[in-house]
């Protein structure tokens, strides 16, 4: 996705076709399609010729770019998971583990990276109904995998607006409930966390549109990702217009959101009343 993002802004700067950049390495306008949504496997060979195609003759940056095509080829830690995971979320895993920020507005649940494994078996079950108790049981296992990077001293910046909302629908029983209210007290105390709750009583706000999540890389010259999902799929932005609609909508629900210490204070009376 990563190098596929690089490749349509290089081919759009140039004014090139998707049609005139297929015939360049002897390919079909689909295959530059997939190959920019990051869906296919990536040839050295046709990535050297794009990149000659669209004018990148600096051999640092060939070679930066030519990286991302040896490290999309091989396959991340999750890919013994892909049996149990739609078709478009192993993308955004491997997204999720290259970003060094990280950042949310969740309203239906706690975010993956914070759910404790009680809490998440009940979110699970309820997503994929009719699964069996192994296939459940890898999706947890899944989750839980994923929180090692945030919780990592290299961990990335992970800041998240979360709805109260997410904080008062029951997923599983008192104690799972409690113990994920507890959870959210602890881990918010991580210098890398930034946990911020959206109270009911502030009424109408930004994050109308749903949840999102918008990621930044360490590489400067990677584009920001907006991640959005769906029932049936999920949404990779990247042109800049349309990640600063996210960025500014998430910028105001931080400045309306109570800060971390009293969000915390807000965490510690929900749990008290659980």
């Amino acid at each position: 996705m990563l190098l596929g993002s690089q490749l349509r802004r290089l081919r759009e700067a140039r004014g090139i076709t998707r049609e005139a950049a297929g015939y360049s390495i002897r390919a079909s306008e689909s295959k530059i399609s997939r190959m920019e949504l990051g869906r296919v496997s990536f040839k050295t060979r046709d990535v050297e010729d794009l990149l000659t195609l669209y004018g990148i003759t600096d051999e640092a940056e060939r070679e930066s770019l030519l990286s991302l095509a040896r490290e999309a080829n091989v396959a991340g830690w999750w890919h013994s998971y892909t049996d149990v995971l739609p078709s478009w979320f192993p993308t955004y895993v491997g997204l999720e583990g290259a970003a060094s920020l990280i950042r949310v507005y969740e309203v239906q649940f706690v975010h993956g990276l914070l759910q404790t494994a009680e809490y998440a078996r009940a979110v699970v079950r309820r997503g994929m109904r009719g699964a069996s108790a192994a296939d459940v049981e890898r999706r947890v296992a899944l989750r839980l995998e994923r929180q090692k990077h945030l919780l990592d001293q290299n961990g990335p910046e992970f800041h998240i607006v979360l709805d109260e909302a997410a904080l008062r629908r029951p997923y599983g029983d008192r104690d799972a409930m409690r113990g994920q209210l507890q959870h959210l007290i602890d881990v918010s105390q991580r210098p890398n966390v930034r946990l911020q709750i959206m109270p009911f009583g502030f009424g109408g706000h930004s994050g109308e549109s749903g949840a999102f999540t918008i990621l930044s890389f360490p590489e400067s010259d990677l584009s920001d990702v907006v991640y959005m999902e769906q029932l049936t799929s999920a949404l990779y932005l990247d042109k800049r217009e349309d990640v600063a609609q996210y960025e500014q909508a998430l910028k105001e629900l931080q400045q309306d959101s109570p800060g971390p210490d009293e969000s915390r204070d807000l965490l510690r009376g929900l749990l008290q009343l659980s």
